[in-house]
């Protein structure tokens, strides 16, 4: 089980995006880095294809996951990641933080 994954809330820990957040779009768990939405922009230049026209683009690029941090359910500051097991058996994620489960 992953401490970060699709969906979650991250705020940037380090670099040129320091202290901005955003939303995982995507993550590459064998080379632990994870695209967030609006995050690490980069231009690039794109070839013309029959669906896209020519020109410099601008997309998302990878960002290790050692400098993201959680976004804590319950006051919005970065938080550490913890897990525990419920009594029903399940592994769950929880906010070090304040204690609070990130997923159901």
């Amino acid at each position: 089980m992953q401490k970060i994954r699709k969906g979650d809330r991250v705020v940037v820990l380090t670099g040129k995006d320091k202290g901005r957040s955003g939303e995982v779009v995507k993550m590459m768990p064998k080379q632990s880095r994870a695209i967030v939405g609006g995050i690490n922009m980069v231009k690039r230049h794109q070839k013309q294809t029959a669906s896209q026209e020519a020109g410099i683009i601008a997309k998302e690029a990878p960002i290790h996951v050692s400098n993201l941090a959680l976004v804590d359910p319950k006051d919005g500051k970065p938080t550490r990641v913890g897990f525990k097991t419920l009594e029903d058996g399940r592994k769950v994620r929880f906010a070090k933080r304040s204690g609070d489960l990130i997923d159901g």
